[in-house]
């Protein structure tokens, strides 16, 4: 390829490589011309070299801003986009990101020019600047030099950095039961004797802190807390510290008493002289107390004194401590009697403050606990020993409920002028001497095996009163069984008696109508008998006459005898007439007299043959 062509090919390249260094170095190339382009998302910041005419050359004294276009870096800033007649040997030109103030956050200014802050305050005033966006409205409404008293809430701002700072700062958050306590850094000189400034209005929490500053703020610790909740707080401005909300527990009445506040006039009256109570938002103790719940209080400012309602028990006795430890100083009395005896007494005390007069209390005595070692702990200590000197060691121990009633009352009365109910006085432990004790000891354990073996006689005769009852009840069925046997023999005799009684009469009835019967029946029968014996008489009588009486009587006999079956022949005829012979009738009677038939008619017996004479 000759010369020609090689200058050719690369005259025809040159417009190539022009262009492609036009479009690497476009801005080079603009900037030579006054062009500056500004990247989306960043701040161009002016830097002027200098100033060849005019009065505002220079900047003035103490100035770092320019504002009106003197040489030094400049008020306003380039946004994104082409800016023209910037000539590279005048201006200098800087990016900047956009200022990001992140969530949850806020962000704290810090202004590098302006005015000086004057008048005591720390902060410069709010200036009306679009969030420090208008650098040249900030310097031209006097916006004052140094921390800021606005902030820039979360989001994206233009900035110029060479006039302000901006520091990210988390918001403040205040949880639930718990109230913020603020310190302002700002605000006016608190009067002598203040130790906290009083509420003002309309500073939104003091979120808007030139808000605060146009009331009159006071500079330091406030009065007023914020409540739960997050909020858009200047760290430079104001200071929060997160404290629980005061809570008055069930039977209890809390007791204010206020640091700040205007002096109040005491609503007390004449009648209460210890000390002046106030009406609420005055300063001094407040004569209504809280009741049970939870209230947000400044702690620094406000004291809530809790003060039971309920009865409370405060023990003399070393060892023993209640919840509420009102009583843990308190220790077992010592007491001396009349008669030299020294010993320990431990004692309970009840007491009750009522709700209204909680007040009273607290001013008096400033808390519960003082009122326990200034009043109750030598009123009642006190007492008993004077009562103890006054009486033997025994007679106090034998009179002890006595005494505990004469406490109580006692103990009550004086209470009642603290503004206290004394409810009841109780004596627990009473530790006499040993000395005192063993002859009183051993005495009652006399009495008490004397009593024991009273118990244990009348045991023993309740024991044979019970072998007696068993043993009866044992034969108690068998003493039923014979009453009832006998019981029934009565019943059987009177029975049989009452039977043979009716038998009786019947047969005396029965007896009457036989014997009326039988007499009846007589005499008829007699006269019948009566009749045949006359006729048979007749008839004998008749044959008498016609036969000798002495045959006739001896016909009749042997008829008789030939019926009876009486042995005719006799074994052995005894007797006789006078004249050697007898009769046959003598002959049968003999017999009869032999086998003595006493008038039963009997088998004669067989004759003795061998006896026969």
């Amino acid at each position: 390829m000759n010369p020609h062509d090689i200058l050719g090919t690369l005259s025809g390249y040159s417009w190539v490589l022009v262009l492609i260094a036009a479009l690497t170095f476009y801005k080079t190339i603009l900037r030579v011309f006054g062009v500056v382009i500004i990247p989306k998302g960043k701040v161009g910041q002016v830097n002027k070299k200098f100033v060849i005419f005019g009065r505002n050359r220079n900047l003035p004294g103490g100035a770092i801003i320019a504002l009106n276009g003197e040489a030094g870096y400049q008020v306003d800033t380039l946004s994104p986009g082409v800016h023209y007649w910037l000539w590279p040997w005048q201006y200098e030109i800087g990016l900047e990101d956009f200022t990001i103030v992140k969530h949850s956050f806020v962000g704290v200014v810090h202004a590098k020019d302006g005015k000086a802050i004057t008048g005591g305050r720390v902060l410069g005033k709010h200036v009306d600047c679009d969030s420090f966006q208008d650098a040249r409205a900030f310097l031209s409404k006097n916006g004052e030099r140094g921390d800021q008293l606005s902030i820039i809430l979360p989001g994206t701002y233009r900035i110029n950095k060479l006039m302000f700072s901006v520091s990210d700062e988390p918001v403040k958050e205040i949880e639930d039961n718990m109230v913020g306590v603020v310190t302002t850094k700002d605000g006016k000189p608190l009067p002598t004797g203040e130790i906290a400034g009083r509420e003002v209005a309309g500073h939104n929490m003091f979120q808007d802190g030139q808000a605060f500053m146009d009331a009159e703020g006071y500079k330091g610790l406030q009065e007023q807390v914020i409540l739960a909740g997050r909020y858009f707080l200047n760290p430079h401005f104001v200071q929060v510290e997160s404290k629980p909300m005061q809570e008055v527990a069930i039977a209890h009445a809390g007791v204010v008493i206020s640091y700040v506040g205007e002096a109040g006039a005491d609503v007390t009256g004449e009648d209460f002289q210890h000390g002046n109570l106030v009406r609420k938002g005055h300063k001094g103790v407040w004569v209504e107390p809280y009741d049970p719940g939870k209230y947000p209080i400044n702690p620094y400012t406000h004291k809530v004194e809790s003060v039971p309602t309920a009865n409370i028990v405060l023990n003399w006795a070393t060892g023993k401590t209640e919840a509420h430890n009102l009583d843990k100083n308190l220790s077992t009395i010592t007491v001396r009697s009349a008669d030299g005896f020294k010993f320990n007494l431990d004692v309970s005390q009840i007491i009750h403050i009522p709700r209204a007069d909680a007040p009273k209390v607290i001013a008096r005595f400033g808390t519960v606990a003082t009122l326990v070692t200034q009043v109750l702990e030598p009123t009642i200590g006190n007492y008993f020993r004077n009562t103890a000197q006054g009486s033997d060691a025994i007679d106090f121990l034998r009179e002890r409920k006595q005494r505990q009633e004469d406490a109580r009352q006692r103990i009550a009365e004086v209470l009642k002028e603290y503004n206290i109910v004394g409810v009841d006085t109780l004596i627990g432990d009473i530790n006499p001497p040993d000395e005192l004790m063993k002859p009183l000891t051993d005495r009652k354990v006399a009495e008490q095996e004397k009593a024991t073996y009273e118990a244990q006689q009348a045991a023993e005769e309740t024991r044979q009163k019970l072998e007696q009852a068993r043993a009866q009840a044992a034969t108690q069925a068998r003493v039923v069984d014979a009453e009832r046997t006998v019981q029934i023999a009565e019943f059987t005799a009177q029975a049989a008696v009452k039977t043979a009684t009716g038998a009786a009469e019947s047969k005396k009835i029965n007896a009457q109508a036989d014997a009326e019967v039988t007499r009846v029946n007589g005499e008829a029968e007699a006269g019948k008998i009566l009749a045949i014996g006359q006729s048979e008489a007749d008839v004998i009588r008749l044959k008498i006459e016609s036969i000798q009486s002495d045959n006739y009587a001896r016909i009749e006999v042997a008829r008789a005898l030939s019926t009876s079956g009486f042995k005719l022949v006799p074994d052995v005829v005894a007797g006789g007439t006078g004249e050697g012979k007898g009769t046959l009738i003598d002959v049968l009677v003999a017999g009869m007299i032999r086998d003595g038939v006493n008038g039963n008619h009997a088998t004669p017996a067989p004759a003795d043959h061998g006896n026969t004479k």
